[in-house]
């Protein structure tokens, strides 16, 4: 499960983060395998700036599940800072940690950070090449056109491999071929057509086995939303109402329907999206993007899920159960009736994938 700290309610943070906290210490006895959450910054859409910081919290209050950045995002952090926070994490989780990575894409936090956009696709290769080098060996070192870095150890050294264990976001085409150039797994979080999604699946797949000598790549995780009720009228009452609303907390984050994205480098893509929105209007897209989210009874549930996984081959699902402005008692009901009725059968599936395991674990 990941939480979301997204606060479209009008409560205070404080009140926001009691809660999500406290959905956070419901994963593990309610059996869920890992706890993820989402680095962003400077607005109410998500409030977790730190999420290195989160999760070390978190392995001190849990002691089996894993601990998954949902992502951090490179260009906003010196990779050295990085790379010794995720060390930390993985040790005081004892191997626990999952490293996801992304670009990033929300305007407001690169103006916040005195970042330029236009870089962030050659940061992000960069930085993730120094960063991932760094967890193998201890030291960080890099002679890029943006970053160099002295040879300089990581203390503490890294607790154990994390082959197996890193995931970066793709939402672009030419992100794809990056992550399958570094080795990494996908976190896919559902904002396109599954058609779309599933042709750069493939591609990164053709590309990733051309490039580690027909190596299989590690399959997918697959992010989702999640409403679910006894009642089918009232889960689809949820879904109306929440996740259209964080469908459009995120169409204003990130500015889909901005079609000067278009003119930075790197974000060409989102042009053609902004494009697409001005043709068919806003509340069409934020229908779209809520309706690839999950909704239902139980059963309706686990058989869209399933249908998802046969779609991608995804290795692993992140539930996310509280978002755009669902009162917190409708929000743990929603994940503990989850846990109770869906998270076991999907646990019982064989899909053969062992999401975010370390090598040295796995094989004990």
């Amino acid at each position: 499960m990941s939480t979301f700290f997204q606060n479209l309610s009008g409560l205070s943070d404080r009140q926001v983060y009691r809660h999500e906290l406290a959905m956070a210490d419901l994963a593990e006895p309610l059996g869920f395998d890992s706890i993820w959450a989402a680095e962003h910054h400077f607005d109410d859409y998500t409030m977790c700036p730190n999420v290195a910081q989160f999760l070390t919290y978190m392995a001190g209050r849990t002691k089996r599940v894993r601990l998954g950045s949902m992502v951090m995002v490179l260009p906003w952090h010196d990779p050295v800072r990085l790379a010794e926070e995720v060390a930390v994490l993985d040790h005081v989780s004892d191997g626990r940690a999952i490293l996801g990575i992304g670009r990033g894409l929300g305007r407001i936090e690169f103006d916040g950070f005195r970042a330029t956009m236009g870089e962030s696709r050659q940061r992000f290769v960069e930085y993730s090449e120094a960063i991932l080098g760094a967890l193998e060996t201890g030291w960080i070192e890099s002679a890029g056109n943006y970053y160099r870095q002295p040879k300089t150890a990581i203390r503490p050294s890294p607790h154990s491999t994390f082959k197996g264990r890193v995931y970066a976001s793709a939402v672009s085409p030419e992100s794809a071929r990056i992550m399958a150039q570094l080795g990494v797994g996908l976190l896919i979080i559902a904002q396109k057509p599954w058609d779309k999604t599933i042709a750069e699946l493939n591609a990164y797949r053709e590309i990733y086995r051309e490039i580690h000598n027909g190596a299989e790549p590690p399959k997918p995780i697959l992010a989702c939303f999640i409403c679910c009720n006894e009642d089918a009228k009232v889960a689809d009452a949820m879904h109306e109402e929440y996740a259209r609303g964080y469908s459009r907390s995120a169409l204003e984050h990130y500015e889909f329907h901005n079609e000067g994205l278009a003119d930075i480098k790197g974000y060409e893509y989102y042009g053609a999206l902004a494009q697409n929105i001005k043709k068919h209007g806003v509340d069409a897209f934020v229908n779209f993007l809520a309706d690839l989210q999950v909704r239902g009874t139980p059963h309706q549930v686990y058989e869209q899920m399933l249908n998802y996984q046969r779609l991608t081959d995804c290795g692993g699902f992140i539930g996310i159960f509280s978002f755009g402005g669902m009162p917190h008692d409708i929000a743990q009901a929603n994940m503990r009736l989850f846990a109770k009725e869906v998270l076991p059968r999907l646990q019982a599936l064989d899909v053969g994938a062992s999401v975010g395991m370390p090598l040295a674990i796995a094989a004990d």
